[in-house]
């Protein structure tokens, strides 16, 4: 698949309700961004450029270049012990054992539903041979998306100086997410049994069992990012994608009223139709 740089258009410019559009509703987070995905209208954003820590919202980026560059079926032997990852980085973990062998697809599994950091290593060093290479393939594919205010240091979000994006950006590869017809099965999966010793994976993103037509995509969390979170919900033939960084306690709430705002609005896709984003992506 080759990325293409996005064009979006504020709503305005499409002709759609959204610029005489009551005002969005007021938010926890510290950025945000809304965006109309069939026509990719932007119908809110705020301090949507800021550099931030992502959080596990990285992983989708893991999965669009996993995706890109392996098949689901292909077995990776397991290096990473997940336990010992969590004890020393507390961080969420699928909990891989050395020695086992897992597809692909299972490691995406163990990605973006318990948002596996072993996962994320796991994947890097099968697609890349190393977490450095695989982390440059991860650069190289948001500049290919140019993606402005985003650069990773790792596969997992885990706290980087150097590890940063902005709310347009996460919005972005969320849509480019669910470009991807295995990818978007994942993300709106709540439960999924890998084929291997331990128990069902467990969806952590709530807005699943919350809000009515979601479909993901990713939720993210650390002490210096706060919570963050790219949402995607359907809606009467529309899809709208939401993301927030920086909230400290509200995540849910932020995504739901921005969700409910953007679907009260006429859609932004009216004038040019549905469907004129360019055909082919993903």
């Amino acid at each position: 698949a080759t990325s293409v740089p996005r064009r979006l258009v504020p709503a305005a410019a499409r002709g759609g309700g959204a610029s005489a559009a009551a005002p969005a509703p007021q938010i926890s987070g510290t950025a945000a961004f809304v965006l109309e995905d069939a026509c990719d209208a932007v119908l809110y954003q705020l301090s949507s450029d800021t550099r931030s820590p992502p959080a596990s919202v990285t992983k989708i980026m893991t999965a669009l270049v996993a995706a890109e560059h392996s098949q689901m079926t292909d077995p990776v032997p397991i290096t990473v012990d997940g336990s010992e990852l969590s004890a020393y980085t507390d961080s969420t973990v699928m909990g891989l054992q050395p020695g086992w062998t897992l597809s692909m697809r299972d490691l995406l599994y163990g990605l973006l539903l318990p948002s596996g950091a072993d996962a994320a290593i796991q994947i890097a060093k099968h697609v890349a041979g190393s977490v450095p290479a695989f982390v440059q393939m991860m650069n190289q594919k948001a500049a290919d998306l140019g993606l402005k205010n985003t650069h990773f240091t790792n596969a997992h979000g885990l706290d980087d100086p150097a590890h940063y994006a902005s709310a347009h950006d996460i919005a972005i590869l969320g849509s480019e997410l669910l470009r991807d017809p295995e990818l978007a099965a994942i993300v709106k999966t709540k439960s999924y049994q890998p084929d291997w010793p331990g128990p069902a994976l467990e969806n952590l993103n709530l807005m699943l069992d919350t809000y009515s037509g979601a479909i993901g995509v990713k939720t993210g969390f650390t002490d210096q990012a706060g919570q963050t979170i790219v949402a995607a919900a359907e809606r009467d033939g529309r899809r709208i994608i939401v993301s927030v960084m920086g909230a400290k306690t509200e995540i849910y709430a932020d995504t739901s009223s921005l969700l409910d705002w953007a679907f009260q609005q006429a859609s932004a896709c009216t004038a040019v139709g549905q469907g004129t984003r360019a055909a082919g992506g993903g």
